[in-house]
């Protein structure tokens, strides 16, 4: 206990020392957000620990190769357990050559007699040596199948989980370590098992031939793996420990990096004269890495070398017990010199193995925090959505919808202090426009995630039909909403992917194929149809400068685009997220015509602070910190004088007092370029 406490003494000061070169107060997070569960699991980390947990490691490993593939895993297995029967008969095969070339007579007499023992001999190394090549072969099958295994599970996990989820700093924190290094440890992880059962099957194989010759070699031999194996499981611990300390920075290095290569973010940078401060940022964070991982390498070394004495030391023991033994004739000289090489083996296969536990400690450290993220990420994957398609009893939801209600909805995001949604209530009827109007941060945004099932209620319910949301699995409720955000994907794909993408009709189209009509009418509804007309190889133009031949969209065409997905999907929910952000007056006039034609017997749900855009809706809801504060038609709302009629005339104001003149057919109140955000 006196040698926990002063390591555990030790421990804290390192740590200490280590929060005091850490980045300015500058970054908060990466000084407030501790692991100190890991921390104090890992400082009391120690060779039974090791020996406690490896055998989980291992059947996590055998389970993930046998679930890549069950051929390969029996073929890895066996094949080494084979190999290893044929190193111990080589060993005592040995004894038989030693004893005819040491025995009284002739040379050549003793050479004759030898000759049997040395055939046995080079057979079985030749066999072994070929069992151990299948045996690799099959290890080398096992990879990349592991890999894609652990790859599929990820992601499967990763895309399926509650929205909400990607809004929780911690979880984003555990994804960055399982997909950073955790992920990448599966394939290591079932390698290196592999690896201590090739290393163990040759110590097993030399220590029962030196328990054969005579057992007090034995113990002589496991002596030397104290120290050996001490030091490699110090060093894992000391390099398990730095990667926690580490995670946060490199997340943090990684958006700078982002910052300051992606394409898209060039032009600021320049134009903002930002190029100084992201370089000072990222310095920061890569000298605080530099310290740590400096730091760390002393310590390693340190370790390593004392393990190496140590080792030294103990194989100079060896060897005196056996020299002591041959002095007074315990051992005959065959079978010393039989012992020596059984005990060259059984230290190369040491070796073998302990750096194979390491490795198999150290990965299974990281593919522990893989399987804890993926179990996690898996728990928070709504249970409906692995439910039947239809919700018993509720089969007209697939269909459509006659009225959409939201009840008393409260929703706060993960880690926040006050409620983005605060008890709204709201109706929307088939065939409706509905708008959702209100100042930046008002909810509107959030409150459209929650009606399209993106989002879960904390209380009240979003009814299709009087039917929960919740009742539904997520994923029938999203393939009959359309969205157009302002916010969207510049899918690397050609124009074409990017408007059939996630409806299962992105076929590639051959030379003189016909397209797709409804895709074809999309195009046409948005405009994008003229966007396409311009690129090079139409539909087929891949649509990112990154690759060759690829092609660049202005703001506008983008959204253009984006509004043609939305229109593809054909559904009878469609969510208009601020969709004109990026396209002029005109334009927006356009669209907001073309979205109304589309509607057409669809229900659409408009967001939008341009409040000219909004006087045809059917009903407005004006939104306010989360709750619903007014409600009706445009000139019903004007008519009460409240925060519609404000804003409205805020921006009607614009425009007489010298603001843009609105375009054909917008009227005098078509709101200014800019105006109050959502």
């Amino acid at each position: 206990m006196g040698a926990r406490r002063r390591f555990q003494r030790r421990f804290t000061l390192r740590g200490r020392r280590l929060r005091e070169t850490r980045p300015a107060p500058e970054l908060p997070e990466l000084t407030s957000h501790v692991w100190h569960a890991k921390d104090r699991e890992l400082a009391e980390t120690g060779l039974g620990t090791v020996a406690r947990r490896l055998p989980a490691v291992i059947a996590q490993a055998a389970g993930l190769a046998w679930r890549a593939s069950p051929a390969d895993t029996v073929a890895t297995i066996s094949l080494n357990l084979v190999a290893g029967v044929f190193t111990a008969f080589w060993l005592l095969a040995t004894t038989g050559v030693l004893t005819a070339l040491f025995s009284a007579g002739p040379t050549p007499d003793r050479v004759r007699d030898a000759l049997p023992s040395l055939a046995l001999v080079a057979g079985a190394v030749a066999l072994r040596a070929g069992l151990q090549a299948c045996a690799g072969w099959s290890q080398s099958r096992l990879e990349p199948q592991v890999r894609r295994l652990a790859e599929l599970r990820l992601y499967e996990a990763t895309t399926a989980v509650h929205l909400a989820a990607l809004d929780d700093s911690d979880f984003l924190d555990e994804l960055q370590r399982a997909q950073a290094r955790g992920m990448m440890s599966a394939p290591r992880v079932v390698q290196q098992a592999v690896d201590v059962l090739t290393g163990a099957v040759g110590m097993v194989a030399a220590a029962g031939t030196l328990g054969v010759l005579h057992p007090l070699l034995l113990p002589l031999l496991l002596l030397t793996a104290v120290p050996e194996g001490w030091a490699s499981v110090r060093s894992a611990r000391m390099q398990y420990l730095t990667m926690l300390t580490l995670v946060e920075v490199a997340r943090r290095k990684w958006i700078l990096s982002d910052l300051m290569v992606e394409r898209r973010h060039a032009a600021e940078v320049r134009s903002f004269t930002m190029r100084k401060f992201l370089l000072s940022q990222y310095d920061r964070q890569a000298a605080y890495q530099r310290t740590v991982e400096l730091d760390l390498a002393r310590r390693q070394t340190i370790a390593r070398v004392t393990g190496d004495l140590l080792k030294g030391v103990a194989t100079a023991a060896v060897y005196i017990a056996l020299g002591l033994m041959l002095w007074k004739g315990a051992v005959p000289l065959a079978v010393a010199g039989t012992a020596v090489l059984a005990i060259r083996s059984g230290q190369s296969s040491l070796a073998n193995l302990v750096f194979a536990v390491n490795q198999c400690y150290e990965e299974g450290l990281y593919f522990g925090d893989y399987l804890a993220f993926c179990a996690k990420a898996e728990e928070r994957v709504p249970r409906r959505a692995l439910q039947p398609a239809r919700a018993e009893g509720h089969e007209n939801v697939l269909d459509g919808f006659d009225r959409i209600r939201v009840q008393d909805v409260r929703f706060t995001y993960p880690g926040a202090d006050t409620p983005s949604l605060n008890g709204i209530s709201l109706d929307l009827r088939k065939g409706e426009v509905v708008a959702l109007v209100g100042e930046n941060g008002s909810g509107k945004t959030t409150l459209a995630k929650v009606m399209a099932g993106l989002y879960d209620p904390d209380s009240g319910e979003v009814l299709w039909d009087d039917v929960p949301l919740t009742k539904v699995a997520p994923h029938d409720v999203w393939e009959r909403v359309a969205v157009i955000a302002q916010e969207y994907t510049h899918w690397p794909m050609t124009a074409r992917q990017n408007i059939t993408m996630g409806r299962g009709r992105e076929h590639v189209q051959g030379e003189g194929e016909g397209e797709d009509p409804a895709m074809l009418a999309a195009a046409r509804a948005s405009g994008a149809d003229e966007v396409v007309g311009d690129l090079g190889r139409g539909y087929g133009t891949l649509l990112d400068r990154r690759f060759k031949g690829g092609a660049e969209l202005s703001g506008g065409q983008w959204q253009r685009l984006a509004v043609a997905r939305g229109f593809f999907r054909d559904a009878p929910l469609l969510i208009c997220d601020e969709p004109t952000a990026a396209l002029d007056a005109r334009a927006e006039h356009q669209l907001f015509e073309r979205i109304r034609t589309h509607a057409d017997g669809r229900t659409v749900l408009l967001i939008t602070h341009r409040l000219a855009s909004v006087r045809h809706a059917d009903r407005i809801y004006v939104l306010e910190h989360g709750r619903v504060i007014e409600e009706g038609d445009h000139t019903t709302l004007m008519d009460q004088g409240g925060l519609y009629a404000d804003l409205y005339s805020l921006q009607a104001a614009a425009y007489a007092n010298g603001g843009p003149r609105p375009q054909p057919g917008q009227g005098a109140g078509a709101a200014p370029d800019s105006g109050p955000q959502r």
